[in-house]
C-alpha cells in the first residue's frame, strides 16, 4: 500500500528538496529548502546545506559565527506563515477549527470557495486524504497561481484529490453530492443558493468572515433561505504563556481577532427548519423586518 501525498516528506533524515526550519538561540524562525552545494547564510554566519543533508530531523548545527540553530522540518502551521502570499492566509488557529467545527474527515468532498495563497486548501488536502476530494474556486487567476505553488510545494507535487477552477463559485458549481462547503470570501450570502443545492442532507456549510456586519448579513441569509439549521457563529483567540520557574505568566501579545466562523447544517429537502425558541432583543432589528425571529413573521 503506498504512502498518503506527502507523507514521505515528513519523516527520515533531511533529502534535497525537503523544506528545514531553523531556530536561533532567541527562538526566531527561518525556513530554507535544501539545495546540494548550496551555504546558508544568516547574519551570524553561514553553514553548507550539504550538512544537513543525510542527517536526521532535529539535528543542531552551527554557523562559522559559532551560533547553533536546531533544524526541524516546518509543521504545517508554520508552513502556511512562512510561504509567499498572494492573498491574506487563513491562520492556523481558524484553519484548526474549520476542521473541527466543520467535522472534515478522510474522504469527504469538500468545495471551496476563495483560495487566497493555499494555507486552507493545504489543511483540507492533509485532511480528507488521496480518497478524498477537494474543489477550490478562485475568482482571481494570481491568486490561485500562488496558491498552486504553495500546496505542490508542501505536497512535493500535485495532490489527486485537489482540483482548482479559476471563476465564480456561483458560475461554475457543478459538484453534487458535496459533504462540506467552506466559504472563505466577501459576500458568501451570494453563493447560498449554489452551496445549498450541492450540499447532501447533514452537510455542514462554513463561512470565514472578517467583519460583524459581515457576520450578520451571513447569519441572517442563512435564516433566510430555509434549508438550513440554525447557523452557530463564533471567533477564537490564542494567548502564549510565559513559563520560567516560578514566573508564570500570559504573554504580553496574543493571537486576537482574526475572523469569524459560522457553520450550519443541510436540512433534508422539503424540511422547514424548526421554529426558534430564543426571541431576540426588542430593537434588534428594524421596525419594517418582518424576517425569521420577528413578531410578524410568528
Amino acid at each position: 500500500m503506498s504512502e498518503p501525498t506527502g507523507a514521505a516528506r515528513r519523516r527520515g533524515p533531511f533529502e534535497v528538496g525537503d523544506q528545514v526550519q531553523l531556530t536561533d538561540p532567541k527562538g526566531r524562525h527561518y525556513t530554507f529548502t535544501l539545495e546540494a552545494g548550496k551555504n546558508f547564510h544568516t547574519h551570524k554566519g553561514s553553514f553548507p546545506h550539504d550538512e544537513l543533508i543525510g542527517s536526521p530531523e532535529g539535528s543542531v548545527v552551527r554557523t562559522t559565527g559559532n551560533v547553533a540553530y536546531l533544524a526541524l522540518r516546518p509543521l504545517l502551521p508554520d508552513y502556511v506563515l512562512s510561504m509567499p502570499r498572494g492573498a491574506a492566509v487563513v491562520y492556523p488557529k481558524d484553519a484548526g477549527q474549520i476542521l473541527a467545527f466543520a467535522d472534515i474527515f478522510p474522504g469527504a468532498r469538500v468545495v471551496e470557495a476563495g483560495v487566497g495563497s493555499g494555507s486552507l486548501s493545504s489543511f483540507l488536502l492533509r485532511a480528507i486524504g488521496d480518497q478524498g476530494m477537494l474543489h477550490s474556486y478562485e475568482r482571481r487567476a494570481d491568486f490561485a497561481e500562488i496558491a498552486t505553488a504553495n500546496v505542490e510545494r508542501y505536497f512535493g507535487g500535485p495532490h489527486p484529490a485537489w482540483q482548482l477552477t479559476v471563476g465564480d463559485l456561483q458560475d461554475n458549481l457543478s459538484d453534487t453530492d458535496v459533504d462540506r462547503v467552506i466559504l472563505d470570501m466577501l459576500a458568501p450570502w451570494e453563493c447560498l443558493e449554489a452551496v445549498s443545492k450541492a450540499l447532501v442532507p447533514g452537510g455542514i456549510l462554513c463561512c470565514y468572515v472578517a467583519t460583524t456586519t459581515q457576520l450578520s448579513k451571513t447569519v441572517e441569509s442563512i435564516r433566510e433561505i430555509g434549508c438550513f439549521a440554525e447557523p452557530q457563529p463564533w471567533e477564537s483567540m490564542i494567548r502564549n504563556w510565559h513559563v520560567e520557574g516560578l514566573a508564570v505568566r500570559p504573554d504580553h501579545r496574543m493571537i486576537g481577532h482574526t475572523g469569524f466562523l459560522v457553520t450550519a447544517r443541510r436540512l433534508a429537502d422539503g424540511v422547514e427548519p424548526p421554529m426558534r425558541r430564543r426571541r431576540p432583543a426588542k430593537g434588534a432589528y428594524g421596525e419594517d423586518y418582518d424576517g425569521p425571529g420577528s413578531d410578524r413573521s410568528a
